[in-house]
């Protein structure tokens, strides 16, 4: 699960990049609306950056959840804060309107399955 704490390390790095860029950069240019939209989708960058990291340098379930976990995670945030991102950089959002909630549902779906995996894990 080497791949997943490398990846971990890179979203989280990426999230501080992209939050200072944010911060500095489309607050001049972008709506207060989808500027809280872009804050939401680095959060949950960083957020769920922190969860892979934390149950990649734990035993806290077994490792087929946690492949599972893994991907889910991995794929939430890209659909999530990728959506959210492609929006800000001008992609029509009723062309990728559905990928946002999906990303969502994939994290959602990853906590479901890591608390699944925790509580079949022998103490």
């Amino acid at each position: 699960m080497k791949k997943f704490l490398v990846l971990a390390c890179i979203l989280g790095a990426l999230s501080v990049i992209l939050g200072s860029f944010g911060a500095h950069h489309f607050k001049k240019s972008l709506s207060p609306e989808l500027l809280e939209s872009y804050k939401t989708g680095i959060r949950y960058m960083m957020l769920h950056s922190i969860v892979l990291l934390v149950v990649n340098s734990t035993d806290i379930c077994s490792r087929s959840i946690l492949k599972k976990v893994n991907y889910l995670l991995s794929i939430g945030i890209l659909f999530f804060t990728g959506s959210i991102l492609a929006i800000v950089l001008g992609v029509p959002a009723k062309l990728i309107w559905f990928i946002t909630p999906l990303g969502g549902l994939l994290l959602i779906l990853a906590w479901i399955v890591l608390a699944f995996g925790v509580w079949k894990q022998k103490e």
